[in-house]
């Protein structure tokens, strides 16, 4: 929006130069020669005015452009670093799962032999009920 606002005060600038020496022209008329020879002045002025500016803007964009470089580098540094943090406690959290499954699987093997192992004895069983 800012780049925009100096462009356009820019273009009234120029326009002004140009309608200032019209009127100047108009007004205070001089030999063809004197006329000739302010109006190359004013051209050149502006030219280099133009060159001035755009070497300016030129400039303003480098350093935008270097400063959105620096700053696009420093989020994919911090991006990096939160998926390497987020993938050691996947892992992490992969682990302590393996980990548990296994108790859980040799918990429930000892059960298992444990219920096998287990003999209810014989009860008689009464006919009459």
């Amino acid at each position: 929006m800012a780049e925009e606002s100096k462009i356009n005060g820019l273009a009234w600038f120029v326009a002004g130069l140009g309608v200032g020496a019209l009127v100047g022209i108009l007004y205070a008329p001089k030999a063809g020669r004197e006329t000739r020879e302010d109006l190359a002045n004013g051209a050149r002025e502006g030219t280099e005015f133009l060159r001035n500016r755009t070497r300016q803007a030129a400039e303003q964009v480098s350093e935008l452009v270097e400063k959105s470089k620096e700053q696009v580098a420093e989020y994919v540094d911090r991006g990096r670093e939160v998926v390497d943090r987020g993938r050691a406690q996947w892992e992490e959290f992969v682990e302590r799962g393996k980990s548990l499954v296994s108790e859980q699987a040799t918990r429930v093997n000892a059960a298992v032999d444990a219920g096998r192992a287990f003999k209810v004895p014989a009860v008689p069983v009464d006919p009459t009920e």
